[in-house]
């Protein structure tokens, strides 16, 4: 039998599940954000729903997280 070297280097560092999970994490309360914002009685409009919150700040953490989630799989090992 050869003598083969056996590679336990992982693909990811401790940093990199860091961001992986901040990330994450972003996008959750990103999504929490979206929620509600209806009216209780189904024959009323809810000018809630239009609401800064739901319309910009949502999904723009939605976008950081995913930004985070991408550059924390990408970013290299040392």
């Amino acid at each position: 039998m050869e003598n083969q070297e056996i590679n336990n280097d992982f693909a990811f560092d401790k940093q990199n599940y860091k961001l992986i999970v901040f990330g994450i994490a972003t996008m959750v309360i990103g999504y929490v954000l979206m929620i509600g914002g209806g009216s209780e009685d189904s024959n009323e409009f809810s000018y809630e729903l239009f609401s800064v919150t739901r319309i910009y700040v949502a999904p723009l953490l939605i976008l950081v997280g995913l930004g985070v989630v991408g550059w924390g799989i990408m970013k290299k090992v040392k």
